[in-house]
């Protein structure tokens, strides 16, 4: 077992996260009471890894649930611009200038529009050349949004095997300390005797 858990635990999902170790027993990875301890302990780090990796997926999954909308609806204007005729009467709008400032103006039929690419910079782009890059852009974040909610699914299962891996190991440890106990018959004896009543 010990070697079909290596293979797994080397196994990764398709970003690259690990699968965790499936503990089915215990003494694959542990042979004696005196490796408990540092088993233990690597759980607990692969878990806290795992937890870590999980905090970092959340944010990214509400990055991308918070800039889809903000994708689809430049893509639903620029559609819209681009399925004006030439020659059409120009459109009265409202733009924004910053949060709180808002503009008034005019768009006459245009065959171009300038996009905003971030840290200030704002480009132009012939209406169907913008068209194609916005159905990437929003494309591409569905994509990265899906595979955050399907690595969040494992990183869960990831964290809850660890959980039982860690279960199984401190069940293991408490059965081989009864089991000292019981191959040492004065030791057990005397237990028994600092359990009894006073009295007795």
């Amino acid at each position: 077992m010990s070697v079909s858990a290596q293979n797994k635990d080397a196994a990764t999902n398709p970003r690259g996260i690990p699968f965790a170790p499936f503990v089915d027993n215990v003494e694959d990875y542990v042979s004696s009471r005196a490796e408990v301890d540092g088993t233990m302990k690597s759980f607990q780090e692969m878990i806290s890894k795992y937890q870590f990796m999980e905090v970092n997926t959340q944010r990214r999954a509400a990055g991308l649930k918070e800039k889809i909308p903000d994708i689809r609806k430049t893509l639903d204007m620029v559609q819209f611009l681009k399925s004006r005729k030439p020659g059409s009467d120009a459109i009265e709008t409202t733009f924004e200038l910053n949060d709180t400032l808002y503009a008034k103006a005019e768009i006459p039929p245009t065959d171009e529009v300038y996009l905003w690419l971030g840290a200030n910079v704002m480009l132009s782009y012939p209406v169907a050349e913008a068209e194609t890059l916005l159905e990437s852009k929003l494309s591409t974040a569905q994509q990265s949004l899906e595979n955050c909610e399907e690595d969040l699914d494992f990183l869960r299962e990831q964290i809850t095997t660890l959980e039982v891996a860690t279960a199984r190991v401190y069940n293991w440890e408490v059965t081989m300390k009864r089991k000292e106990k019981a191959e040492h018959g004065e030791e057990g004896a005397d237990g028994d005797k600092k359990r009894t009543s006073p009295n007795d």
